[in-house]
């Protein structure tokens, strides 16, 4: 039976809708994408020291670059950004749907999440990865 897995172990797609889910240090409130055990922030150890914390699918355009040369297979030019998502938490990940041409893209512009597909393996199953869109 075919499916869909995240590239990345931080993206949910099979509770509702696609969203991100970060590490929250108990302690302090620090926020992580990976796997942690001991708060880069604070210092409090303990993986038992983190809890699960759904982030919003939305936020603003903090910074943003145009990459203009990549790996082998990877199309180019593309818009690599940070993102400061509403309630908490920054990510870095592709600006999507946007020509890369830095006239075309604002600063502090709202962004919205999004999945698409990356690769598909010989059973049928994709690959997902996200990125944003302007709101």
């Amino acid at each position: 039976m075919a499916g869909k897995i995240p590239l990345v172990d931080y993206l949910v797609l099979d509770d509702g809708s696609p969203h991100l889910v970060a590490r929250r240090c108990q302690d302090c409130g620090a926020l992580y994408l990976d796997r942690r055990n001991a708060c880069a922030h604070c210092g409090a150890a303990g993986e038992d020291q983190f809890t699960s914390q759904r982030l919003a699918d939305e936020g603003v355009l903090r910074a943003f670059t145009i990459v203009q040369r990549a790996a082998p297979g990877v199309p180019a030019p593309f818009i690599s950004a940070i993102v400061d998502l509403d309630g908490g938490g920054r990510v870095n990940a592709n600006l999507l749907d946007v020509d890369p041409d830095p006239e075309k893209i604002s600063l502090n512009s709202r962004v919205r999440l999004t999945t698409y597909p990356v690769a598909t393996d010989d059973e049928g199953t994709e690959a997902v990865a996200f990125g944003y869109v302007l709101a």
